[in-house]
């Protein structure tokens, strides 16, 4: 009879996750990863799989809080251009804090891996695609509302607001000054303006 795991498997999730955001993939070991979540080799690969395996369950994670964040600030009875101005508030108030000086997890392993490997360039672009539907559905209902023009393409504004924030993310990383991050929020909300 197999022996019952005796871990949090979302709190070592969490735990992996927060290793490979700070690291990256290639330069987080396995030892790495075992500090992290507290698990030995062998319990981590029995829960897990292999390395790759655990990043990309670590990047459905991210995926998950993320979309659930977005979709938390997007669904406040509030215009869509206050409630994206809102959720954009809060990205920059973490950069200039310090606390969102790491960049946006997705976006990390976009740069760091979609070149190099088809799967991981796979599961960050449907992370991206599912977070971009979630901006066109607040959208559609902007739209429905009349706060935005029906001939608008709330299609290209969600792709631009998910590379807009993408963009911010990795400016913070290298220039976390509140004047430069609010210039490129004025000009993310300015696609709401129809």
């Amino acid at each position: 009879m197999a022996r019952p795991r005796e871990f949090d498997t979302n709190e070592a999730l969490e735990r992996a996750m927060q290793a490979f955001w700070a690291k990256g993939f290639k330069a987080t070991s396995l030892d790495d990863l075992c500090a992290a979540t507290g698990l030995s080799r062998s319990s981590l690969y029995a829960a897990f799989g292999g390395k790759r395996a655990l990043l990309h369950r670590s990047l459905a994670r991210y995926e998950a809080q993320g979309i659930a964040r977005i979709t938390a600030a997007l669904a406040r009875p509030a215009p869509i251009r206050d409630a994206v101005a809102g959720f954009v508030d809060g990205l920059i108030e973490r950069i200039v804090s310090g606390s969102g000086r790491t960049g946006c997890f997705i976006g990390n392993c976009a740069a760091e891996l979609a070149r190099q490997d088809r799967a991981t360039a796979a599961r960050v672009r449907r992370s991206l695609e599912r977070i971009e539907a979630v901006f066109h559905d607040a959208l559609a209902r902007a739209q429905s509302r009349g706060e935005l023009a029906k001939s608008v393409d709330i299609g290209a504004i969600a792709r631009f607001l998910v590379a807009g924030i993408q963009g911010l993310r990795l400016i913070g990383k290298a220039n976390p000054e509140r004047a430069a991050l609010e210039d490129i929020k004025v000009v993310m909300l300015s696609c709401l303006d129809s």
